[in-house]
């Protein structure tokens, strides 16, 4: 083999033959007539759009609905919504370009390779914070869905029966269908799991027009202006929150079979075009049917008794079963980076002992989010917080990669001026997010939390 190539570059031999595109990056060999051939492996622009859907489409889809009253209203929030759209998939084209520049397979390393190791140490610390604080957060609404359906079919009563009670349930359920999810090594291994709660969700969407339009809400006070023009900030930590899918982006387009821009767009123009019919369907309808009554979780408006709500519980449910590897995935490949950087392993025990230490990482990660999971069924504010986290990945980073991009080249011209004033651009406007969410967070906070939380039906 040629000594001035990669190892893991795919060739075609014998003879002269021509390397392989760069496209083809990551392949299996066969052997065609005595000439051993590399085939692509990894997964097509068309699975992924599963997995984009399912690590965008999530758990915000329930607090949509209430954003919206929050802002004042459709029209307001659909504006705001539709812009930030823009600046979001913006936001993952800049991480799939960036990431092309030194063959970058996580977010953080795209921070590292153009950033340095103190952006990149700052990144997997807020990465880690962000999923970890997510994964808790999905852990707790298995278990609320599932008091949920033990309230409709048992009553009250399920309350005394030990092996009804929210920690043995969130337990056994977590051991059983969440944790064998989260050792393989590849993310594309998800795309299978991801089907079934991208259909969850949008049983859930097409629920709330089904119940508009059948149900009997009389007297609905809605909402056509905010209550101060400051009032349409207030939905930002929940559209942050609801379309960050950017940290698992760069693992994703590392998984394409064919790893380009052209092929990513494909995946984020359906995935997305996915996405924001999801969020604006449930947040207007639910927003129609119940005004500015609507609660924080849309579900918990609708009668519990009935069945198609019923069933949406166990999909919304379902959903955070097939998110949360996803997520820890996410998680995992920063608390590795971290791992090695602050404990300065040897280059080789990276690779050879890198089996010993996923698994060990996953059980560590696993367990205390089970655990805080168990005992601390409220955290409502570390999630205010987590939508201001999510406005830096969104944000923040990406447009200081830009930048750096920028800065990179020796002779600057129009095009490299335009990129650096785009990477400014989002720099600040994600700082401005961040610093609006968390200032809303802290004041929320002093002035006695949020109202609408509610205890469990056996607390």
């Amino acid at each position: 083999m040629d000594p001035d190539l990669p190892e893991d570059r795919p060739l075609l031999f014998p003879g002269n033959g021509p390397v392989q595109d760069e496209e083809d990056y990551g392949t299996n060999q066969q052997i065609q007539k005595g000439v051993i051939v590399q085939e692509p492996t990894g997964t097509s622009w068309y699975a992924s759009i599963f997995l984009v859907v399912n690590a965008a489409l999530g758990a915000g889809l329930l607090h949509f609905p209430r954003a919206y009253d929050e802002a004042g209203g459709i029209v307001s929030s659909l504006i705001l919504q539709s812009i930030l759209i823009v600046f979001i998939m913006g936001a993952l084209f800049i991480l799939a370009y960036s990431s092309d520049q030194h063959r970058s397979p996580s977010y953080q390393d795209v921070v590292r390779s153009l950033c340095g190791k103190h952006q990149h140490l700052i990144c997997s610390l807020c990465i880690i914070l962000y999923m970890f604080g997510t994964c808790i957060t999905f852990l707790i609404i298995i278990g609320d869905q599932f008091d949920r359906v033990f309230m409709y079919a048992y009553g009250p009563e399920f309350c005394a029966k030990w092996y009804f009670n929210r920690k043995f349930t969130i337990g056994v359920s977590a051991v059983v269908m969440i944790l064998p999810l989260c050792f393989p090594k590849r993310i594309d291994f998800l795309k299978y799991p991801s089907a079934l709660g991208v259909f969850g969700v949008l049983f859930i969407v097409v629920l709330m027009p089904i119940k508009y339009y059948t149900g009997n809400y009389e007297h609905v006070e809605i909402k056509t202006r905010p209550d101060a023009w400051t009032n349409v900030f207030l939905a930002l930590p929940d559209i942050c929150f609801g379309y960050q899918c950017h940290v698992s982006s760069v693992p994703i387009y590392s998984c394409l079979r064919k790893r380009n821009i052209r092929e990513f767009t494909k995946t984020l123009i359906f995935g997305f075009g996915i996405c924001t019919v999801s969020y604006s369907v449930a947040a207007v309808f639910g927003y129609l049917t119940f005004g500015t009554s609507v609660n924080n979780d849309i579900l918990l408006s609708y009668d519990p008794k009935d069945p198609l709500v019923l069933v949406a519980v166990i999909m919304i449910a379902a959903k955070m079963f097939t998110t949360y590897p996803i997520l820890l995935f996410c998680g995992r490949i920063a608390l590795d980076s971290t791992w090695i950087s602050v404990l300065q392993v040897h280059p080789r025990d990276v690779i050879n002992k890198e089996p010993r230490r996923r698994i060990t990482q996953v059980l560590i990660w696993f367990t205390l989010t089970l655990v805080l999971a168990l005992f601390i069924p409220n955290i409502g504010v570390v999630i205010q917080f987590l939508g201001g986290l999510a406005a830096v990945f969104i944000f923040v980073f990406p447009g200081f990669c830009l930048i750096n991009l920028s800065l990179l080249v020796t002779r600057w011209n129009l095009r490299h001026l335009l990129q650096a004033c785009l990477g400014v651009l989002y720099v600040v406007v994600g700082a401005f997010i961040f610093g609006l969410v968390t200032t809303q967070s802290i004041y929320k906070d002093v002035e006695g939390g949020d109202t609408s939380s509610k205890l469990g039906p056996c607390d």
